[in-house]
This record gives structure tokens, sequence and C-alpha cells, in this order.
């Protein structure tokens, strides 16, 4: 039986270089999913979640992903590429631990991509109100017809 080889990385790192797998576990939008080797190739999204493996000599691993893409080629070489990565032995504490702080850390994400998108919308009013002749800002620093401003 063949075995499968494992890549994880980072935008900075190699994480986990791994042969000699005959089982890995990962999970998408879909759910969970088991690869072994000569698995059909496959891209998928995963989901922030834990990447989980055993070897030919029974020995089990385990990586937390902050989502990222998985692809199977040659139906025995899994790359995971994903934005952050911590393997460990212990898949209580990587789901317990880790996994809340990718959670945690992509909810303050999407806050603050809502917050700059906010104030982008803002920008992009004040702009469209400067523009619109009828609607031109009016007082003490309004620009004039000229290109000036208007100061008292």
């Amino acid at each position: 039986m063949n075995d499968l080889s494992l890549i994880v990385t980072t935008p900075t790192s190699v994480v986990a270089k791994l042969t000699g797998i005959r089982h890995l576990r990962a999970e998408d939008a879909s759910g969970a999913f088991g690869i072994w080797p000569g698995h059909a190739d496959l891209l998928t999204a995963l989901a922030i979640s834990v990447i989980s493996w055993r070897t030919a000599d029974g020995r089990e691993g385990h990586c937390a992903v902050r989502g990222g893409v998985l692809t199977i080629r040659d139906g025995a070489q899994v790359a995971v590429a994903t934005r952050e990565a911590v393997p460990g032995d212990d898949l209580r504490a990587l789901e317990r631990d880790v996994l809340a702080r990718f959670r945690r850390n992509l909810d303050e994400e999407g806050e603050a991509r809502s917050g700059a998108r906010r104030m982008h919308l803002v920008a992009v009013r004040h702009i469209l109100a400067y523009l619109r002749p009828d609607r031109r800002p009016t007082g003490p620093f309004a620009p004039t017809a000229d290109g000036g401003e208007d100061r008292p």
C-alpha cells in the first residue's frame, strides 16, 4: 500500500513536512472528510479546524489550521497552505485553545474590516458631496469656485 506525504505551510514557514502517512482527516465547509492513499485529486478551502493523521507505524499527529487551501495530487501528495498553523500532539488542547484563538482573531479581523468599510463609505460620500455642484459643502473651509478655500 502506498503512503501519503503531507506538507503544511504558512506564508513564513513550513510547519510540517511528513511522509509515510496512511490516513489523513481534514475539514472544509461541507464537513470532515478522510483521505487515503489513491484519493482523487482535490482542491478545497479548509475551515478553521484540526488536521489529523496516522502514520504507517500507528503514530498520530495533529495540526490546527486557520483555514487555508488543501490540495491532493497524484493520490499521494497532500499540501496545505494556511495563514497560521500550530502542530501538536494533544488534540484536545489544540481544539480547546488554538482553535478558540483562531476564531477570536477571525472575529476581530471581521470587526476591523467592517470599521474600515464604514470609513471608506464615509470618505466616498464626502467626495461625492464635493463633486456635486448642487450639494457643495458650505462653511469657513469650503472650496470656492476657483479651487481655493473661502476663509474668514
